[in-house]
């Protein structure tokens, strides 16, 4: 699985070869899913600061970034961890002590902005966030976004209507495109070539690794080619958007990969507890990032128990007779 075309590294080379202190960048998933958190706990391990952030929604990923310090501008549409945290502790913390900077946008607006940066064009025209205060409350201050050439100078743009009235839009507000430094993705299957295959829900991920300058692809199962030959309509992310694959199994985790496991309610449970309180979610920290070495070493401190607990049912994908609350 290692010729002269395979782009497989560990995920520790991965984010030091691809990231850097200010970079821009993105992650995959969707709230309690598919978040790319083998890449997330190395990048903090790694100790990278000063990140402009994008996300569609999200939860731990962003969370967990957030809370380590590692974030100081962010664009998003929502961040929530499910029953655990209708709102993600970390970052309601660091926005109300003004250590986060957020610009933020509708789901709608989210999408098409990661469209608009696949697309190769600067901005996408919606009717999203009409009658709403998305579209009068900025995040960002104009000296914020001169001092950043990859900051574009508008949050949005409202226009009149170039073909004229049509219904009732005479006026269309204009989104501009993402283009991230990297984004890192985690999916069920990969080549070795960087070819994805994603089951369930794709979220904004097809559109993210297209508008990205780089993607890493962290994955459950690495595979030759040949075996994503076949259905080729089911692999959604070419591998010639794809810097680098790296196998990590659990790397998902403690969110949830459909068909291979749950989230893991108990650990977000922990998890949510220790963000409430700054010593508490320090020894977190210490004891679940800083304290081990690599994210097998994180798994096997959270225990074979644990993972078993959350394995998906092979008829639903999900895990059966989980305790969510």
């Amino acid at each position: 699985m290692n010729g002269d075309t395979s782009k497989v590294m560990s995920i520790e080379t991965a984010v030091s070869r691809f990231m850097s202190d200010g970079a821009h960048i993105s992650i995959g998933g969707f709230t309690l899913n598919r978040n790319p958190m083998a890449a997330v706990y190395e990048i903090i391990r790694q100790g990278f600061k000063n990140l402009h952030l994008y996300a569609h929604s999200n939860g731990t990923g962003v969370d967990e970034l957030i809370g380590a310090g590692c974030v100081d501008k962010l664009e998003i549409a929502y961040a929530g961890n499910g029953k655990t945290a209708a709102t993600c502790i970390r970052f309601r913390k660091a926005v109300q002590e003004g250590t986060l900077k957020v610009e933020d946008y509708s789901n709608f607006m989210m999408s098409l902005r990661f469209l608009a940066g696949a697309m190769g064009v600067p901005f996408m025209p919606t009717l999203s966030g009409f009658g709403s205060e998305i579209t009068t409350s900025w995040g960002f201050s104009k000296e914020m976004r001169q001092a950043d050439p990859k900051i574009v100078d508008d949050k949005l743009v409202i226009m009149d209507n170039p073909f004229g009235r049509w219904g009732d839009a005479s006026k269309v507000l204009l989104v501009p495109a993402i283009n991230p430094d990297v984004t890192f993705i985690h999916v069920q299957k990969a080549d070795t070539m960087g070819t994805c295959r994603i089951d369930g829900l794709i979220f904004a991920d097809t559109e993210q690794a297209k508008a990205s300058r780089q993607v890493v692809i962290t994955c459950e199962e690495l595979v030759d080619p040949e075996a994503l030959r076949d259905y080729p309509e089911r692999n959604q992310i070419p591998f010639l958007h794809v810097a680098a694959v790296c196998h990590v199994p659990y790397g998902g985790y403690p969110t949830a990969v459909y068909r291979h496991y749950d989230y893991d309610a108990t650990y977000l449970r922990a998890y949510a507890d220790a963000a409430k309180n700054d010593e508490k979610f320090k020894s977190f920290q210490d004891k679940h990032l800083y304290g081990v070495k690599s994210h097998q070493a994180f798994l096997d401190l959270v225990g074979q128990d644990r993972l078993t607990a959350i394995k998906a049912d092979s008829r639903t994908g999900y895990a059966v007779n989980m305790k969510r609350g």
